[in-house]
């Protein structure tokens, strides 16, 4: 999964600005064409510290209430999903890409010994 945000970050430094406080989320959103209604998630948006979530998915939001509501009967209850999600933030996956990256990393290394 791409997420936005995090370009020439290190590994280092993203693990360093999560335990400041940075959030990684992703935002819902709905298209309906009459019959046929699509509900999605973004890619995931790193938010440094101090940002505001909701501002951030705001696009996602627009989308959603402008193209979310036309598709009948599922057109207004996954708009009303997404927007309740986006309004909350969007969905949070800090703690799922801490433990991923904690999984991944490698042990320090370890000079041979000398005999």
């Amino acid at each position: 999964m791409k997420i936005n945000g995090i370009e020439g970050m290190s590994s280092d430094q993203l693990r360093f600005e999560l335990q400041r406080g940075a959030k990684i989320v992703c935002y819902n959103y709905c298209v309906s064409l009459l019959v046929i209604t699509f509900r999605r998630s973004s890619d995931a948006y790193f938010i440094p510290a101090g940002e505001s979530t909701v501002g951030k998915g705001l696009p996602w939001t627009l989308l959603t209430l402008v193209m979310g509501w036309w598709g009948i009967p599922w057109g207004p209850i996954f708009t009303v999903q997404s927007l309740i999600v986006n309004f909350k933030g969007g969905k949070d996956l800090t703690t799922n890409f801490s433990t991923a990256m904690a999984r991944t990393t490698p042990p320090p290394a370890v000079a041979p010994a000398k005999f």
